[in-house]
């Protein structure tokens, strides 16, 4: 990959789980970093890294923004942030959900533009909106569940919008993305820890209703992330191979709309 994308390319690197790295007008943006072996508060035990880093942290351009969807540990990594905070040239910008200040401050980190849903910032040549998921939020066994916001981000260059989903169930309302912050280019929209549905419809959305999302919002493509990096629910990792195909035939979507990418891949949007 270069180390800073030409400013009128467009190029997404899925290094895995729900990390990205987005190189688009002329900067490095990298979502929910997580680049531990868990995903987890600790390092020896929670669930494991399945599938070997296709570059660490050292090997990444250095990064320009940090967009965080929620303070989960599979999408909030500390020791991440904190290789981050120390690149060469300065930290990246991090841009947070409502209510993510306090979080930062303890851990020593630079403070955050926190976002509320529909919040936007202009950043160089982005413009970019936290846009609502249908989520949750918990960091510690009590005393914080929902206290900080979670959502996803449309990121918009010159004519061309990006939308990452973060982590969301599905919700017929999330549709107002594509109607509010739209039209919708390219979707990153999560495929994977789904199951079972009984506790985690709520939460994730499976294949089928990651469909449904894609068709609602009306993106002109899309890939699937959060998938196939860690076992974090009943499904085996690699179901997603499966039940994405099955999904895509039964929505009336063609298969090069919605793809699934090896981890490491990079692809050039424009």
């Amino acid at each position: 990959m270069d180390a800073r994308a030409e400013a009128d390319a467009i190029a997404v690197t899925w290094i895995g789980h729900v990390t990205l790295l987005i190189q688009i007008g002329g900067l490095n943006v990298l979502t929910d970093p997580l680049f531990s072996q868990r995903a987890s508060p600790v390092q020896w035990a929670g669930p494991k890294r399945r599938v070997v880093l296709p570059m660490t942290l050292a090997e990444l351009p250095r990064i320009d923004i940090v967009l965080l969807s929620h303070n989960h540990y599979d999408h909030l990594d500390a020791g991440s942030m904190h290789a981050l905070a120390q690149q060469a040239g300065g930290p990246p910008r991090f841009l947070a959900p409502l209510g993510l200040k306090p979080w930062f401050a303890a851990a020593g980190l630079p403070e955050p533009l926190e976002l509320d849903w529909w919040d936007q910032t202009q950043i160089g040549a982005l413009n970019i909106t936290f846009v609502p998921a249908q989520h949750w939020s918990k960091r510690r066994l009590w005393g914080d569940e929902n206290t900080s916001l979670w959502g996803g981000f449309v990121i918009e260059h010159a004519d061309y919008r990006l939308w990452f989903a973060g982590d969301t169930a599905y919700s017929p309302r999330l549709a107002e993305i594509g109607r509010r912050a739209g039209p919708i280019d390219f979707a990153m929209i999560p495929v994977g820890a789904y199951a079972p549905r009984w506790f985690m419809h709520n939460q994730h959305v499976d294949p089928v209703e990651a469909l449904q999302l894609f068709n609602d919002v009306e993106a002109k493509a899309a890939m699937g992330i959060h998938w196939g990096t860690f076992a974090l629910t009943d499904e085996p990792i690699d179901e997603p191979i499966d039940a994405v195909p099955l999904a895509r035939a039964a929505a009336g979507v063609a298969d090069e709309r919605f793809s699934l990418w090896a981890i490491g891949e990079t692809r050039r949007l424009r």
